[in-house]
């Protein structure tokens, strides 16, 4: 019953903050194009800001470095933990209205926040914050971006965040070069995030890759930092539950039915519509050529900060065939 009452008052929220942008939108309806995008950049901004204050623990990621497998993992140790509905997936505050012990978690990708502060060049809105940074290899990232673009994104949020207008005619190759949507815009997002770290009260480097590879060590590291140290058989039990291929189960079943549209494919019928896609480390090598690698390559070691501990990744090698 109280999962449902809360349902309602994030349903409200969201009502709310869809008519704020129409209203927006018609008061600006003779204004040029720019000039709307601006404002309701603004406007996006005023609203993650007051959540970003009033948050315990910040998860900051680029769009598709793996944020909704993170969700998952931290709402089935919260569901264990506290004996919380399957059905719900942990957002900002829901969690804490069901138990004040879980903490208020802000989950951002950090994309209009500086619209309203004007604070573009730093991250002093999260300096005070308890912040978890989740890196992914930019490389997968734009790749998987190609596929959000192409199949799951809406056409206005194209136009918001400068990405190729809705149905254009571009390639792979073309849309992961690309200065405003593609590698070079991720490997900016990344770096003043590498230059800014030690600034911030206390900070969390989480990287996707690791998870992978010790999913159960990354995951206690993460419960410990966000001050909700879990049993190994919590840890454990999570991350059986939030596996590919359950998780790619949960998508096509629409077991988070309570999280709105994060967790639901645009069309069963097509694998790259899935919020689920592939999950594969280094999985941009299959969609290139040599040559379209090496620049891939080149751009990465010219201009991505070390910190992250991304560098180049060959293709392997074909097994040579002996008679």
């Amino acid at each position: 019953m109280f999962q449902i009452r809360h349902t309602i008052k994030q349903g409200a929220r969201s009502v709310w903050k869809k008519l704020s942008r129409r209203l927006l939108k018609g008061v600006l309806i003779f204004q040029p194009e720019e000039k709307k995008v601006a404002a309701e950049r603004r406007l996006r901004g005023r609203e993650q800001v007051r959540k970003l204050k009033a948050s315990d623990v910040v998860v900051v990621s680029f769009g598709k470095s793996g944020r909704t497998w993170v969700r998952v993992m931290l709402s089935r140790v919260y569901q264990t933990m506290y004996g919380l509905s399957e059905r719900a997936m942990i957002g900002f505050d829901n969690f804490h209205s069901m138990n004040a012990a879980i903490p208020k978690i802000f989950f951002t990708h950090d994309n209009y926040i500086k619209d309203y502060t004007d604070h573009t060049d730093s991250k002093v809105d999260f300096y005070d914050k308890e912040v978890v940074l989740l890196a992914r290899d930019p490389r997968d990232v734009a790749v998987s971006q190609f596929f959000q673009w192409q199949y799951r994104m809406k056409p206005g949020k194209k136009v918001l965040n400068k990405y190729p207008r809705e149905g254009a005619d571009v390639g792979i190759f073309d849309f992961i070069m690309d200065e405003d949507a593609g590698l070079p815009h991720i490997i900016r997002f990344m770096n003043l995030w590498a230059s800014e770290a030690d600034k911030v009260k206390s900070f969390f480097l989480l990287r996707y890759e690791d998870l992978r590879t010790d999913p159960e060590g990354t995951l206690r590291r993460l419960m410990e930092f966000m001050g909700s140290p879990a049993t190994d058989e919590q840890i454990k039990d999570a991350v059986e539950y939030s596996s590919y291929e359950n998780m790619k189960k949960m998508e096509q079943k629409n077991t988070f039915w309570l999280s709105g549209g994060r967790m639901v494919p645009k069309d069963k019928n097509n694998p790259n519509s899935f919020k689920v896609r592939r999950a594969k480390v280094g999985g941009y090598l299959d969609y290139f050529d040599d040559q379209q690698v090496e620049a891939i390559e080149q751009l990465m070691e010219s201009t991505l900060s070390p910190y992250f501990g991304y560098g180049r990744r060959e293709a392997p090698k074909e097994e040579t065939k002996t008679s």
